[in-house]
C-alpha cells in the first residue's frame, strides 16, 4: 500500500466513526466554560488544557452548528466558545503517487487531513489589514486555520493561472484546483 492510499484509508476510517457521532441528539444541553483560543489552545475556566490526549478526546465530540460550537456525547451537548477555527493546520506536504498529487494537512491534534472536494481549502482576506486568513475544511463545519509558516509552504507548492485577464496562485490535490490568492496586486 502507497503512502498516499495508507493517508486516505487512516482518514476514511475516522471519518466513520464521526459519522456514527453525527447521529447523537442528546436532551440533555448546556454550557461549559471551555474555550480555544485562536492559535488553537484550549482553555478550561482560564486555564490551559496540560495533557494533550484531553484536547484529542474533546476534538473527536466538537460539532458545529449554525448557532455554534458543542462537545456532543450520548447524553450531553455542551456549548464551547471558539476565538477562530478550532483547530490550526501547522504542517503541509505534497504527495504524488501513480499521477496523483495530494496535499496533506496535519493539524494541531496530530489529525491528518487530504486537501479534496470534501476537505477545502479556502482563502478569507481580513477587511482592515488585507493579510490572508488561510483555512482548510476538517469535517461537519469545522476548519482549521493554517499556520502562517505552513501557507507559506503550501504558496510554495503552488503554480500560477490566469482567469478573465488576471493572475492567481493555486493548488492542485486529488483532482482539485484550490485558489490562493491574486498575483495582480
Amino acid at each position: 500500500m502507497s503512502d498516499l492510499e495508507q493517508i486516505l484509508s487512516a482518514i476514511k476510517s475516522g471519518e466513520s466513526v464521526q459519522a456514527d457521532r453525527r447521529r447523537w441528539d442528546p436532551l440533555q444541553q448546556g454550557e461549559i466554560d471551555i474555550r480555544i483560543a485562536a492559535d488553537g489552545s484550549w482553555f478550561h475556566e482560564g486555564r490551559r488544557f496540560q495533557r494533550d490526549t484531553l484536547v484529542k478526546l474533546f476534538a473527536g465530540i466538537l460539532r458545529r452548528e449554525d448557532s455554534g460550537y458543542y462537545l456532543v456525547t450520548p447524553v450531553e451537548k455542551l456549548r464551547i466558545q471558539v476565538e477562530d477555527a478550532p483547530f490550526i493546520a501547522n504542517l503541509v506536504e505534497r504527495i504524488e503517487d501513480d499521477g496523483e498529487t495530494a496535499i496533506v494537512f496535519t493539524t494541531n491534534i496530530g489529525e491528518r487531513i487530504v486537501a479534496d472536494a470534501d476537505h477545502a481549502i479556502r482563502v478569507d482576506i481580513d477587511a482592515d489589514t488585507r493579510e490572508p486568513r488561510p483555512y482548510v475544511h476538517i469535517r461537519d463545519g469545522l476548519e482549521a486555520l493554517i499556520s502562517r509558516s505552513a501557507f507559506y509552504d503550501l504558496l510554495n507548492l503552488a503554480h500560477e493561472n490566469t482567469r478573465d485577464g488576471g493572475r492567481y496562485l493555486a493548488v492542485t490535490s486529488m483532482g482539485r484546483e484550490f485558489e490562493l490568492g491574486s498575483t495582480d496586486e
